[in-house]
């Protein structure tokens, strides 16, 4: 991937971050369990982390 890429894929990664956040604490204020979404946000969390990595040794 190219610096774009890694930027594009970043930005999205964080939009669908938010939104299944939001998603996970509506479910877990009102009671229902949320720990497919907590292991799927742990997951999003790395790749966010990787593409940053990324793009730092692109720099």
């Amino acid at each position: 991937m190219n610096k774009q890429e890694l930027e594009n894929r970043l930005a999205e990664l964080k939009m669908s971050y938010t939104s299944v956040q939001a998603d996970a604490d509506k479910l877990a204020s009102s009671g229902a369990g949320a720990a497919h979404m907590e292991k799927q946000l742990e997951q999003m969390e790395n790749e966010i982390k990787s593409l940053r990595q990324k793009l730092r040794a692109l720099d």
